[in-house]
Parts: structure tokens; C-alpha cells; sequence
């Protein structure tokens, strides 16, 4: 509590007189407290609340210091108050105080019981290395064989997919091997996907550039083993870029349940499984490192993942919607049937493009393709990707990015890329939130040099992938 000295008498020889600090009246005006922080100022004479309140006033130049209430009491009832003030004092302190104490007691009781779990795993530790039980240990293998009359499944992979059911219960499986016999040195990505068969639940995917990957076993981690109850996994596996990758098959097995198998018929995968490895350790731990190991991109817990293709029939609706001022002799947008590929030939000036009405599916998160002049004598160009709410105007979404260089906020541009005769580019788009409705795909070109002599530029290998949090059909 603070007081003015001239009420001094009226505190000094009471129970709560510890509790007061005195404002001095004498010499200069005081702006600071000493090892006090006043809940209320209490005045019993008319003199002593005018001094508070000039004292009390300075105190605002501190900032931290908040306003200090002001009560006048009466000193013939000076006894009455005073016991008054003291339960008003010590009480919030008292409680404040039992209350410090109860977390301190608790948090005694944590640290005790923080100890036991920590001896309790170090108990566990000893039992497994008593039992030499590993961390990570090999649960079942198929080993790659190469058939003289095998084609290859590396074009498969490039237009659709392959998928493996895992012979194991997904309890305990930390991580998975694929052998591959060869690898592109173009640029290029492997796309493996992890779910649940009963439920369509992702479990992870990872997206490994060519560049990581070696011509043997390839190992892919998860962050910890599978939990949970014993369900069955499917393993889904796509590629991208001008090469193909060389995924190996395994020697054929009698089952067809766990023969790999494919949306587009193939002879290669007639009884064959994938050459592949399973692993298992502790559910919900941490596995062990190993060779070449390559952690998923992202983690799917929660979420139904959905690849899907273009079909055919909705690249070959593509409509023209250049801005341009140049009027061609030659078609600059068309659709390549056999190869299942846009031509999208850029001019010297403006945009070519081409749109695809609703090509893109709601709850999409990522689009990709490859890009590439197919010509060896062609001219560089530039390539990039628009998405854009569907059934909206195209030419105006085309024309306010030629006009702004950016596109509106309700589309989704990828930049540009220049692209060469002499490599393959791929372009990406990765969205922050799956997209809510349909939207319409545009694919646009434009000239980086001076020339666009024999520019054909030829975009494949569309692959979109879309999720939600609602289970979908399993086949």
C-alpha cells in the first residue's frame, strides 16, 4: 500500500504498518518506487490524499506501473480499515502464494515420474539388445529376375502406373526397397506412393528425382513403423520425364492377388511381382538408417490420394486461345493422339496457348508435365501452365497475363521455363490447399530469341494428384 508521510501516525504500531511504503513529502518530488509495487494508495487526512495524488501522478512516466486506485478512509474508524487493508493485501498474495507452491509441488511429481519413463526405456533397451532383436530387420524379399522376353514396364510407368500389394501386415512396417536395373540420367522423377488397401488412406509419397536413385536396391523410409491395427498396403508406382526408368520384376509367382498389376494391360506383368523388400521394426518408432535411404516427401496420414491422367478424350477437346497479332499458316495448337501429347508452337509475338476445359478435378494438390522442342533444329521457347476457375473466360485469363505478366488471384500460374531440343524439362505446380472445384487447364508458349523457326513444342506426361479427408472407392 502506498501512503503520504504525512499519514505516517496513522499506520505506525499497526499489524499492517510492513505493508506501506511512504511517499516522501519533503524535497523533490519522487517518479520511483523502491522495492515496491502499490495494489491501492490509502489517505486518512485531506492533506495526505492531495500529496498522493501529485505523487501518484508521476508515477506514469514509468509506463509499466499501472494506475495506482486512490481510497480516502476515515480515521475515527481507523481500526475497522486497517483489517480491512490487510485481508485486501495478504490475501491475493496469500493465494497467489499456495498456489506457486501447488505447481511446484507437481512439478516435483513430473520430474519423478519424467525419471521413471526414462529408466523404463532404458530397461526396454537392454531387454532388446539382450534378445538381439534389431531395430529395423527384413520381413520378406522378392528378387529381381529379367526375363529375355521382358519389354520393360518403363513406358507403363511413364503413362499410367504399376501397383503391388505388400504380402506383410502393414503392423510394424517401417520402410520399403525397389530394385531398379537401370536409371536415366535425364531429368526425370520416380513417383511411389504407400496406402491402405481397406480404406484408401495415403500413408506416405515420395518423389525422388532420377538423380538420387541408383541401379540397385533403393530403400524408402518411412518416419516411423506403422501403427495401429494390421491392415494390407498397396504400393503405387508412376515415373515422369523423356526417359524411362528401369523398375525390375521379380521371378513369377503363383498368386495373382500379389502379382503387380496396372490400369493399361502389359505382358511383362502377366504372375510377376516387383522385385521389392519390406522391413519392419517397432510400431511407432523411429526405424534405423540404411543404405541409400530416402525419406517420403510427404506424409499422407489422414488423407485419400488419387492419382489420374488425362485422358484422351479430354486433351483432344484442347481450344486455341493465343493472344497474339501474328495470323500463322500453321495450326499452333493441336493435339497429338498417338503420343498423348499437346503442341503448343510459340510465335515471335504474344502468347500461344491452348486450354482444356475442366482437365483439372476438385481437391487436386499437384499438377506436373514434361516439356521439350521436338526438333533437333528448333528454336528455344518458353512453356508454362495457367489453372483457372473452370468455365471462365480463357482468352481474358491468357490476355490479363500477357497484359500484367501476372495472372488473376482467383488462377494458378507455374512461371516460366525455357525449354531446348537438347533436354527435357518438367514443370511443376504444387498448391498450398487442394483446389474446391473443376478448373480449366491452359498450357501456354512464347518466344525467347528472335526465332521460332521449327519451335515444336511438345508437352507430356500429365499427372495431377488430388486428395481429401473422405474415404474414396477402392478397386
Amino acid at each position: 500500500m502506498a501512503a503520504s508521510d504525512r499519514d505516517r501516525s496513522c499506520f505506525e504500531g499497526s499489524d499492517i504498518e510492513h505493508l506501506v511504503t511512504y511517499l516522501e513529502m519533503d524535497g523533490r518530488p519522487q517518479a520511483t518506487l523502491q522495492n515496491a509495487f502499490p495494489l491501492i494508495a490509502v489517505a486518512f487526512s485531506d492533506e495526505g490524499e492531495v500529496d498522493l495524488q501529485e505523487r501518484l501522478a508521476l508515477l506514469g512516466s514509468l509506463g509499466t506501473v499501472p494506475a495506482v486506485p486512490l481510497q480516502r478512509l476515515d480515521p475515527a474508524n481507523k481500526s475497522d480499515s486497517l483489517a480491512l487493508l490487510r485481508t485486501l493485501a495478504e490475501g491475493g498474495v496469500g493465494r497467489l502464494a499456495r498456489y506457486s507452491t501447488s505447481i511446484t509441488s507437481e512439478l516435483s511429481i513430473l520430474r519423478r515420474e519424467r525419471e521413471t519413463l526414462l529408466e523404463n526405456y532404458r530397461a526396454l533397451e537392454d531387454a532388446f539388445q539382450a534378445r538381439s532383436w534389431e531395430p529395423v530387420s527384413e520381413v520378406f524379399s522378392h528378387d529381381p529376375y529379367a526375363d529375355p522376353k521382358d519389354e520393360g514396364i518403363g513406358q507403363l510407368l511413364a503413362n499410367a502406373f504399376v501397383e503391388q500389394l505388400l504380402p506383410v501386415s502393414s503392423l510394424g512396417v517401417a520402410g520399403l526397397a525397389l530394385h531398379l536395373h537401370s536409371v536415366p540420367k535425364a531429368s526425370g522423377e520416380l513417383v511411389v506412393a504407400l496406402r491402405y488397401l481397406e480404406s484408401g488412406e495415403g500413408v506416405a509419397e515420395w518423389i525422388v528425382p532420377y538423380a538420387q536413385l541408383v541401379p540397385n536396391w533403393n530403400f524408402f523410409s518411412l518416419p516411423r513403423a506403422c501403427g495401429g491395427a494390421a491392415r494390407t498396403l498397396r504400393l503405387r508406382i508412376s515415373a515422369t520425364g523423356p526417359e524411362t526408368v528401369g523398375l525390375s520384376l521379380g521371378y513369377p509367382i503363383a498368386g495373382e492377388r500379389y502379382s503387380a498389376r496396372s490400369e493399361l494391360p502389359h505382358p511383362d506383368l502377366d504372375l510377376r511381382p516387383l522385385a521389392f523388400k519390406v522391413f519392419t521394426g517397432l510400431p511407432g518408432v523411429k526405424p534405423a538408417s540404411a543404405p541409400n535411404m530416402i525419406a517420403p516427401s510427404s506424409l499422407l496420414e489422414g488423407q485419400y490420394i488419387i492419382d489420374y491422367r488425362l485422358a484422351v478424350d479430354t486433351l483432344s477437346q484442347i481450344a486455341d486461345v493465343s493472344i497474339t497479332p501474328i495470323v500463322p499458316e500453321f495450326q499452333t495448337v493441336r493435339f497429338l493422339e498417338h503420343e498423348h501429347a499437346i503442341v503448343c508452337h510459340p510465335l515471335s509475338s504474344g502468347i500461344s496457348a491452348g486450354a482444356v476445359s475442366r482437365a483439372v478435378e476438385p481437391g487436386t494438390i499437384s499438377f506436373s508435365a514434361s516439356a521439350v522442342i521436338d526438333h533437333p533444329k528448333g528454336e528455344p521457347a518458353a512453356v508454362s501452365f495457367l489453372l483457372a476457375p473452370a468455365n471462365s473466360n480463357a482468352r481474358s485469363e491468357v490476355a490479363e497475363l500477357a497484359r500484367k505478366g501476372t495472372a488473376k488471384p482467383s488462377a494458378f500460374f507455374s512461371g516460366w521455363r525455357e525449354v531446348t531440343a537438347n533436354q527435357v524439362v518438367n514443370i511443376n505446380i504444387q498448391l498450398d490447399e487442394p483446389v474446391r472445384g473443376p478448373m480449366d487447364l491452359m498450357i501456354l508458349s512464347r518466344a525467347v530469341t528472335d526465332s521460332v523457326d521449327f519451335s515444336w513444342l511438345k508437352v507430356s506426361g500429365f499427372r495431377l494428384v488430388k486428395q481429401s479427408t473422405e474415404a474414396a472407392d477402392v478397386r
